[in-house]
């Protein structure tokens, strides 16, 4: 990994806390769980960004929503009384 400018972060106590729990339950650096923890959240957010415009894509399917309520009608009856 190429070396990059550092940073600097005032975390609080909370956040310190936090960082010092990653590093410690992963067995690394402070450091390490910092670029660890901001990778996971970025590849976290892109997931949900994906999610969230295929959800919107799907709900704009005219035949998708149709499907998908059938589905839900069959599974209420299925279940059947309360």
């Amino acid at each position: 990994m190429a070396s990059a400018d550092p940073i600097s972060l005032r975390l609080g106590r909370d956040g310190l806390e936090s960082l010092d729990e990653i590093a410690r339950t992963r067995g690394i650096t402070r450091a390490e769980a910092a670029r660890q923890a901001i990778a996971e959240v970025a590849e976290r957010d892109r997931r949900r960004a994906g999610l969230a415009a295929e959800a919107r894509r799907l709900s704009n399917d005219p035949a998708y929503v149709r499907e998908a309520q059938e589905v839900a009608a069959l599974m209420e009856q299925l279940r059947g009384p309360r």
